[in-house]
């Protein structure tokens, strides 16, 4: 108690269940905003929208959307671990969780069928951006773009990955990944991808690259 108040935590008396649900509830509602951005990036992709665009639109000098976050892979331990938690608690009746976790950890799916949609994959090499659950990040645990990678080897003929913060021995570089690959999908919103220069088709839910400017997701 002396330490936290030494470094100016405030602490807030609660009953440990009100604690644990505290804590449940704070990463369950995280992770129900990004799902509700990532919702409105699959319904406006149909319509050839431009989502980063239509959510910069939105919070301009409107303090109301101003916690609107940018759509992502909502990647990590925490948010899909509480989120399911809090679900086996509530016996199963938590349809907003479930819902979350229906659309979030399908997101890499929808992503492939949409560009799917466009053009084939068959033959091509896919490139990903970043491996980490989130940007600036070496942590790769239930990292999403994982699963981004197992739904395009299905679909491509080789699939490369990179990251620069992940030593993994099967990763290529940057300057590999983007000489050889055909298309490339961001995975992770890490600095050095900030203004890509690339002449690739790129794959972008987070709408980083182009610098869109986004919350960190997860």
């Amino acid at each position: 108690m002396a330490l936290f108040r030494l470094l100016g935590v405030r602490i807030v008396p609660v009953p440990p269940v009100e604690a644990e649900l505290a804590k449940l509830f704070t990463n369950s509602y995280r992770y129900i905003i990004l799902t509700a951005a990532n919702q409105f990036y699959l319904i406006a992709r149909p319509f050839g929208a431009d989502f980063a665009r239509i959510r910069r639109a939105v919070v301009a000098n409107y303090p109301r959307m101003a916690g609107f976050p940018m759509s992502g892979f909502a990647g990590g331990l925490c948010l899909l671990k509480d989120t399911r938690q809090l679900a086996a608690y509530d016996q199963s009746k938590f349809l907003l969780g479930q819902a979350a976790m229906m659309i979030n950890e399908g997101l890499p799916a929808a992503v492939v069928e949409g560009v799917k949609a466009a053009r084939s994959l068959t033959g091509l090499t896919a490139g990903i951006l970043g491996m980490a659950f989130k940007g600036d990040n070496d942590d790769h645990r239930a990292s999403l773009s994982y699963k981004l990678r197992k739904i395009l080897l299905l679909e491509c003929d080789l699939v490369l990955c990179t990251d620069p913060h992940i030593a993994d021995p099967e990763f290529v570089s940057l300057d590999r990944c983007l000489r050889e690959a055909d298309i490339l999908f961001v995975g992770a919103c890490h600095a050095e991808y900030r203004g890509l220069a690339t002449d690739k088709p790129l794959v972008d839910v987070f709408g980083f690259v182009r610098g869109a400017d986004r919350p960190a997701a997860g």
